[in-house]
């Protein structure tokens, strides 16, 4: 059910916090020049103990998103001691873009060796096994990114690993792991789907309700 937008021409909505939504959205995004800029123009009290990590922060999801996944651990240990260790999730996660990265190079034996070492003390978890055999899959191909597991390779992967490592790090510092915007978002869907299925049984009633008289307009 949509709502007629008109509804809401007469709401008024506060500077601040469209202000507060916009700079949340950069802090998590980590545009320190917009940041500053924004700060600038509107006059915002700075957040400080978000900007202190922003450029580090930044640092890291650049080198996970360029595939450099062991430099992009060795600065998360360092602004986030003990987080890749509490979640091997991700740290599987960001040790299998350093795998990839060797079988893109066509160094083979080397990414064996790095399996071997780092990827395989995973296995001793059922839920890694099957993730392992679909990297490993990925040393018989001669152009792998031919292969099923094309997607492994992509620069889809690499990006939802680094925002799932940016999300982390925001959370180990006691941050919001979403923007404003993207819970704004959610909470708009679920409120959609309520009035939806309202709206639904609005409609299902009234079917009913008409059913039944007309059934009882032609009994008697």
């Amino acid at each position: 059910m949509d709502v007629d937008p008109r509804l809401y021409e007469q709401i008024a909505v506060n500077d601040n916090d469209i202000h507060n939504i916009i700079m949340s959205y950069l802090v998590h995004n980590c545009f320190k020049e917009t940041v500053e800029s924004f700060i600038a123009c509107t006059g915002m009290k700075q957040p400080s103990d978000y900007l202190e990590d922003m450029e580090k922060r930044k640092r890291i999801y650049q080198f996970a998103l360029e595939g450099n996944a062991l430099k992009a651990i060795e600065l998360t240990e360092q602004l986030a001691t003990n987080l890749l260790e509490k979640n091997k999730d991700l740290h599987f996660d960001l040790l299998s873009l350093h795998f990839v990265e060797l079988v893109c190079s066509r160094k083979c034996t080397e990414a064996l060796e790095f399996a071997q070492m780092k990827l395989t003390p995973f296995g001793k978890e059922q839920k890694y096994v099957e993730k392992l055999e679909d990297f490993m899959a990925l040393l018989a191909y001669e152009e792998p990114e031919k292969s099923p597991m094309f997607h492994l390779l992509s620069l889809e992967y690499r990006q939802h690993v680094a925002e799932s490592l940016n999300r982390a790090i925001l959370a180990h510092g006691n941050h919001p792991t979403y923007t404003a915007m993207e819970r704004l978002i959610q909470q708009t869907t679920v409120v959609r789907q309520c009035l939806n299925q309202e709206h639904a049984k609005v409609i299902h009633q009234t079917f009913c309700h008409e059913y039944l008289v007309q059934r009882n307009i032609k009994l008697h």
